[in-house]
């Protein structure tokens, strides 16, 4: 069984290694100033994502469930996609040597990204039903196997400091007077203009080898073969099975109403948790976080989730779903109210601690929940009909609800010079995404109420 965890924990390593390397350089990096594609290209590359959540959940996700075992559709996703964001980042970055970019055809990057995604996205349901096969007490051993995925994407991002600094402007240690304030330097000169998008090619580039290292060890991991459960008169209503579309038997369930409860939540708290990653760039330089250590300061969040994924075990069986969830949906509210209140960089950057009690108390409950209510051969599927929602209609719907928000809450104001510049008023335009967060666990509280006998009394305390 060890063996067993640490080829599951190396999975979600290198699972979420590979989007934690090119996401967040992304940002900014299709656009003016970089590859320099227009409003309308920028969108499609960026709805590539959750539009392939989206496709999974009709599709890939049905043929692990029924027809594929696990680990050779995980390898064979990929082979390809892996392939499709590493000719991403080699155009790139043979787009910017010289002293001006020379951007092949939208449209080459445009099908690589639309590639990449299609056979990633469902990966991510896939791993997760891996997990859940092939542990013994998946309610206790998830946290500590998952946390690896978190481990995975703080190690793809903090290198990119010292990728992306010019160290051609940075003096020799002894130069500098000593190792700490020549690392002061290294730390605080990154490079810019076509040498910083050149630096950020190399985040698809190592995506796509991590992707291809993942398709090859997926060989060896557990033989996870589809799962099919026999049906019959008088047994349970949440484990009866529609022998054609997992899909459909995945989103027939939703009639239960602690399930309906559950996907309207959690299509708030997608929503809510998609615009963090919209306002927080822009938030936080504009509080007056450093703008070089403005990506570093966004994954305080995830550091945190290591030490919150390996105490889920525990806290679920002290507090169980219901209030466990609640305390996962606040800790958004809370989070933006704090941006909202208090615009002070060092209280900005610490109250993304609760990043990680966000998505272990909520998301991680989650995946853990559907594996316990789901039926057997059609886990893959509810798995991705959640991720429809996390990864998919959620992302999709703050990227019309909170840029709308943001411009009625947008107006100009005259600095010393006469000059009126466009200003966010971020204290009352943040208070929209806490209050979205505050309904959600309101409607946990008090309308959700799964069946006992998938109550959370069982789970044992995690390590």
């Amino acid at each position: 069984m060890n063996s067993i965890r640490f080829k599951l924990g190396v999975m979600m390593f290198l699972q979420f290694f590979i989007w934690g390397a090119w996401l967040p350089p992304s940002f900014g990096f299709f656009g003016a100033g970089a590859l320099g594609f227009t409003d309308w290209q920028q969108n499609l590359l960026n709805f590539c994502f959750p539009i392939a959540a989206i496709i999974a959940m009709f599709g890939a996700n049905q043929f692990v469930d029924r027809n594929f075992a696990a680990e050779r559709y995980l390898a064979f996703s990929h082979l390809i996609g892996g392939l499709a964001i590493l000719g991403f980042g080699v155009m790139s970055y043979m787009a910017f040597q010289g002293e001006t970019a020379h951007v092949q055809s939208f449209w080459l990057y445009f099908l690589c990204m639309a590639v990449h995604c299609f056979f990633y996205v469902p990966t991510i349901s896939v791993t997760n039903t891996m997990a859940f096969a092939n542990l013994k007490d998946p309610q206790k051993d998830f946290g500590p196997v998952r946390l690896w995925g978190t481990i995975g994407w703080i190690a793809a991002s903090w290198p990119f400091i010292f990728i992306l600094a010019d160290w051609a402007k940075i003096p020799s240690v002894e130069a500098a007077g000593g190792f700490v304030k020549w690392l002061g330097m290294a730390l605080g000169t990154g490079k810019t203009g076509i040498d910083l998008n050149a630096g950020k090619s190399f985040a698809f580039i190592t995506a796509g080898i991590a992707s291809l290292l993942l398709a090859a060890f997926s060989l060896a991991l557990p033989h996870t073969p589809p799962k099919r459960v026999e049906t019959g008169k008088g047994s349970d209503p949440l484990k009866s099975n529609d022998s054609s579309l997992a899909w459909l038997e995945a989103m027939k369930l939703l009639r239960h109403p602690f399930l309906f409860v559950l996907f309207i939540v959690t299509f708030i708290d997608a929503t809510v948790h998609d615009g963090f990653f919209f306002y927080g760039f822009t938030y936080l330089e504009k509080v007056g976080v450093p703008s070089n250590w403005i990506q570093p300061a966004m994954t305080v969040g995830q550091i945190s989730e290591i030490l919150t994924m390996a105490i889920l075990g525990y806290v679920l069986k002290s507090l169980g779903w219901r209030y466990t969830m609640v305390i996962g949906v606040l800790g958004h509210a809370l989070r933006f109210a704090v941006f909202a209140m208090i615009p002070n960089p060092y209280v900005a950057v610490a109250v993304n601690i609760v990043h990680g009690v966000c998505y272990a108390f909520f998301f991680a409950t989650l995946y853990i929940f559907v594996d316990a209510v789901f039926p057997k051969d059609a886990r893959t599927s509810a798995q991705g009909l959640f991720n429809f929602l996390i990864l998919g209609m959620g992302p999709i719907a703050s990227r019309y609800v909170w840029p709308a928000l943001q411009s009625m809450y947008t107006v100009p104001v005259v600095d010393k010079a006469g000059n009126a510049i466009q200003t966010i008023q971020y204290n009352p335009l943040l208070l929209f995404p806490s209050g979205a967060a505050i309904v959600a666990a309101l409607l946990l509280l008090f309308f959700f109420h799964p069946p006992k006998d998938i109550d959370e009394s069982t789970v044992e305390v995690g390590h």
